[in-house]
């Protein structure tokens, strides 16, 4: 029988009475369902046994091959499906059984880190720790938001180091060494109950002071501009976009901007609640008209008259899903930086806005005193008595110098774009 065309795959009809299975060689099959539906197969024998592997769909005509669809099968061309059906066709002369290879690789992304915690807690933390409490509230609250959605056999050092760097600039490095000692404790556990896994872990990843953060990543005007670019190209969640871009607008942490409540806005101020800021001291940020656009409106739907303003439910609580967003921004950003002939971009984190923007107020002629409080640092220490709407009109101006660097960064004159590089 001849082997197949991509244009004999698609003229090919269904049988609506029965399935069709049409033979291109070598173990290769086109599978035709009765509704229609098109797709490659692989069959072979293992073990004396008959065994079909499902490689994927019919590449739909004019459409782009895509073989990294996540949770999908992928669509091939009949190109495509004879180099995947001759790659397990050596697996199984190697005497690999490709499905079995398969299911064992869907196990080990549907290990998230989130279910290896949740497996910690409930069959070693509560049956043997009086703290089991203190590890769940600590996993739920700073690890999981992070780090939860990794595949626990992807998890990286580098991911967990930009974890407690989030933890330490957030609630100092006293907590983030607790979580990384409870967190250790939970990829021991696991580690000792499977074959293949080793915790990322190692000795030197705890922070006992607070370490100096001078000279820490600052993105390059380039970089600005392409994570906006990658921003439009990442649809889901709807907020992000806004999200990440408050974070550069405002000088904000990363917990800081994503709490943001509708009741802490009033007119073109925000104030932070000082039970949720680092210094415990409320933090008035004055909004800039770039900044309040990133705000947005009331969500439909919200009852009453208090939400989230970064939210994936409607305002009911706040956005928190950071890893998987930031990984699909950072492919989005590598898709763009590559077809422009670019290197990828060096490795950088949501804090890493914050230290920018403080660097862009001093590009622009902020005063120091002024920018250092724009970004809620005190100075010459804590006073008895606090007013929070002290040097409110400083703190103003420095956010509109602020929003005008990034304007310019975005927008900039045809002739100035090289000199504004970096």
């Amino acid at each position: 029988m001849p082997k197949l065309s991509d244009a004999a795959a698609h003229k090919k009809k269904a049988d609506p009475s029965k399935r069709l299975e049409l033979h291109d060689g070598n173990g290769l099959y086109l599978v035709i369902q009765p509704s229609g539906a098109k797709s490659w197969a692989y069959r072979y024998r293992m073990d004396g046994k008959s065994r079909k592997l499902t490689l994927g769909t019919l590449l739909e005509q004019g459409a782009k091959p895509d073989t990294d669809a996540e949770g999908q099968l992928p669509a091939l061309k009949v190109a495509e499906a004879r180099r995947e059906a001759a790659a397990a066709a050596v697996k199984v002369q190697r005497g690999v059984d490709p499905i079995t290879e398969k299911k064992r690789a869907e196990a080990k992304v549907s290990k998230t880190v989130s279910a290896i915690l949740d497996d910690f807690i409930e069959r070693y933390a509560e049956p043997n720790l009086r703290s089991a409490g203190t590890y769940k509230s600590t996993f739920d609250r700073l690890v999981k938001p992070d780090i939860g959605d990794y595949s626990v056999y992807e998890l990286k050092r580098s991911h967990i180091v930009d974890m407690l760097d989030d933890i330490d600039d957030e609630s100092g490095p006293v907590m983030a060494d607790r979580t990384l000692a409870y967190l250790r404790k939970a990829l021991n556990w696991y580690a000792s109950r499977d074959d293949e896994f080793n915790s990322p872990i190692v000795k030197g990843m705890s922070r006992t002071k607070t370490r100096d953060r001078a000279g820490k990543r600052v993105l390059a005007d380039d970089e600005i501009r392409d994570v906006w670019a990658g921003l439009e190209r990442v649809a889901e969640p709807a907020c992000y976009s806004k999200y990440v871009k408050s974070l550069l607008l405002t000088a904000t942490r990363r917990n800081e901007s994503s709490r943001m409540h509708s009741a802490e806005v009033d007119g073109d101020l925000w104030t932070i609640p000082g039970e949720r800021y680092k210094t415990k001291l409320d933090h008035v940020v004055p909004l800039t008209a770039a900044a309040k656009a990133q705000i947005g409106d009331k969500p439909e739907g919200v009852k009453g008259n208090v939400w989230f303003i970064f939210s994936t439910t409607g305002g009911e609580k706040a956005f928190s899903g950071f890893s998987k967003a930031k990984r699909d921004l950072d492919a989005a950003i590598a898709k763009i930086r590559k077809a422009d002939g670019r290197e990828e971009m060096p490795r950088w984190r949501l804090h890493d806005l914050r230290r920018t923007a403080r660097s862009l107020m001093s590009r622009a002629k902020v005063p120091t005193d002024h920018a250092e409080r724009a970004l809620g640092h005190v100075i010459g220490g804590v006073r008895e008595t606090y007013d929070r709407y002290e040097y409110v009109e400083e703190k103003r101006a420095a956010f509109e110098a602020l929003a005008g660097m990034v304007d310019l960064i975005l927008n900039p004159p045809a002739d100035n774009v090289v000199a504004l590089r970096g």
